[in-house]
C-alpha cells in the first residue's frame, strides 16, 4: 500500500511505501501514470538497492542500457566519470535528449553520496507553464522552430573550451525542433533550456529575448519543485514534461548519484 501527497498545486508528489509495496507490478503501473499527472515522484530514504532501482524502471518503461547493468554514476569524480566536466551543464536548466528525434521518458535518480552544500534539485513542469501562458504569447508561438546546440549548452555552462572539448562538441549535430510539443496525448510543453540556441529565421537579439522569457516563464516559483535530498532519496522525472537542474557543487564535494534512464516513446513532435 503506498500513500501519495502532492508537493504543490502544479508539480510533485511525495510517495510513501516499502520497497515490497513499490516494486509490485500493480504499484509501477499506477506510478507511472501519476508521474505523467505531475511530472515528479519522491520516494523519501526508499533506499532501493541498485538491481531494486532497474526492476522498478522496467516495471515503467524500457530501461536504456548505460553504466553497470543499467546504472550510470552522476559524478563530478574524473575518477569516475571521465566527461565529468560536462555534467555542469546539468547545472543549467535542461531537458535530456534534445539532440535526439526520441527524448528520455524519465529517469529515477537515488542519493547514494551528497554534497554538503548545494547539490539540490530542481524541476520545472513545461506542461503547466504552457497551459498557464496568455493566449496573444500562445498566438506568437505557433509555428516557431527551435535549434538545439549541445556546443551551446556547454558554452553556457563554461566548460573548459580545449581543442578536444570542441572537437567533440561539434561532433553532435544540432536538432531543430518545435518551441511548442503538441504530444499525442494532446497535452502541449514547451522544449527550452540551456541548450536553445535560436529561434529558426528570428533576430538573433528577439530570439535571445524570447528564449529568456520563456525559460523564466517556466521556471518561476509556481511551476517548480526544488528537493533537498536525503541519503537513500528515490526521485523519478518526465523528461518530456519536465525541466531539470542542480544547484551547483564543489567539484571535489564525492556527491554521487545513481540514475537510470526509460527509454523515450514519443518523437519531438
Amino acid at each position: 500500500m503506498i500513500q501519495v501527497t502532492d508537493l504543490t498545486p502544479t508539480i510533485g508528489s511525495r510517495v510513501k511505501g516499502t520497497a515490497q509495496d513499490i516494486l509490485a507490478p500493480e504499484t509501477a503501473a499506477r506510478l507511472r501514470q501519476l508521474l505523467v499527472q505531475r511530472g515528479v515522484l519522491v520516494f523519501p530514504e526508499l533506499n532501493l538497492t541498485d538491481e531494486d532501482q532497474v526492476r522498478l524502471a522496467s516495471l515503467m518503461g524500457n530501461v536504456r542500457p548505460e553504466g553497470e547493468k543499467g546504472i550510470f554514476k552522476v559524478t563530478l569524480d574524473g575518477q569516475i566519470n571521465a566527461r565529468a566536466e560536462y555534467l555542469k551543464g546539468s547545472w543549467l536548466w535542461h531537458m535530456d535528449g534534445t539532440h535526439d528525434d526520441v527524448p528520455v521518458f524519465a529517469s529515477l535518480l537515488t542519493g547514494r553520496r551528497l554534497s554538503q552544500e548545494g547539490g539540490q534539485t530542481g524541476f520545472a513542469n513545461s506542461y503547466a507553464a504552457y497551459e498557464a501562458l496568455p493566449a496573444e504569447m500562445k498566438t506568437r508561438l505557433e509555428g516557431l522552430k527551435v535549434v538545439h546546440s549541445f556546443e551551446t549548452s556547454m558554452q553556457r555552462a563554461e566548460v573548459s573550451p580545449t581543442a578536444a572539448n570542441i572537437a567533440y562538441w561539434q561532433s553532435v549535430p544540432d536538432k531543430t525542433h518545435s518551441l511548442v510539443w503538441t504530444h499525442e496525448s494532446g497535452r502541449k510543453s514547451l522544449v527550452i533550456g540551456c541548450h536553445a540556441s535560436h529561434v529558426v529565421g528570428m533576430d538573433r537579439a528577439e530570439s535571445d529575448a524570447l528564449l529568456a522569457e520563456l525559460l523564466d516563464w517556466v521556471t518561476q516559483p509556481r511551476f517548480t519543485y526544488w528537493h533537498e535530498w536525503t541519503p537513500g532519496d528515490l526521485l523519478i522525472w518526465d523528461n518530456t514534461g519536465v525541466l531539470h537542474r542542480a544547484r551547483p557543487y564543489p567539484l571535489d564535494s564525492g556527491r554521487v548519484m545513481h540514475r537510470t534512464t526509460l527509454l523515450g516513446e514519443e518523437a519531438f513532435a
